[in-house]
């Protein structure tokens, strides 16, 4: 990956870019705020690892930069505030992880490699624009779905909803999972939302079908599929 670093300490900085580069990455190390937050602008990273704590423009003003932006870049803090409320603070900025000094390097390394696999799983999610399960069809583009070469005609909330369920096939899906990701809500026991939405969704695609994709766990959540 390539990697940006800012980091001020003088013997900290030096050490952290040497090691992840013996692992093969491409680090670009800087000591000051408004030098990276410029780098980051106008290069493309696969990671930032940010000091909260450096001269200038601290790491937590250069990702709030970056966020306001659109820039998505995963985002690591590594800073010794290590309180309760500056981590909350480091996430609310749109941060990724937070590791407080002092660390071990393997640590480091290692939250590395699964914000880079978490990175890579979100490009493929991405990337993937027709969506297929046994004969159900889910084309992200034209947005249109089919099934045994029926057209079924979904609603806005309801494609989102049969999207999100056809991305996780056979995995437990909660009522809570569906009202964050799905209609962006907290959770509210009062709403019937989901719970009529997924009505709707089964007359379409299960109904007129013999197979049933879209099962409910009484008392867990739903699955779809096997």
């Amino acid at each position: 990956m390539r990697i940006l670093l800012l980091e001020d300490d003088k013997q900290l900085g030096p050490w952290i870019a040497g090691g992840l580069r013996e692992e093969g990455h491409v680090v670009d190390h800087f000591e000051d705020g408004k030098d990276a937050l410029i780098a980051a602008m106008g290069q493309e990273f696969d990671l930032l690892i940010l000091d909260r704590m450096v001269p200038g423009l601290d790491g937590l003003a250069v990702l709030k930069s970056l966020r306001a932006s659109k820039d998505t870049t995963p985002a690591l803090f590594l800073t010794a505030l290590g309180e309760v409320d500056a981590r909350v603070e480091g996430f609310e900025a749109g941060g990724d992880d937070y590791l407080t000094k002092p660390f071990a390097f393997v640590e480091l390394s290692a939250r590395v490699s699964a914000l880079g696999r978490r990175r890579d799983g979100a490009q493929m999610e991405q990337e993937q624009t027709v969506l297929r399960y046994g004969d159900l069809t889910l084309d992200l583009l034209s947005r249109q779905c089919d099934r045994q070469g029926t057209a079924i005609d979904l609603m806005a909330k309801e494609f989102k909803l049969l999207e999100y369920f056809m991305r996780r096939p056979g995995r437990l899906v909660t009522r809570t999972m569906l009202l964050e990701q799905v209609w962006d809500m907290s959770f509210d026991p009062t709403t019937s939302v989901v719970e009529t939405h997924i009505s709707r969704l089964r007359s379409k695609i299960d109904k007129p079908f013999d197979d049933q994709l879209l099962r409910t766990r009484r008392g867990e959540g739903y699955v779809f599929g096997t």
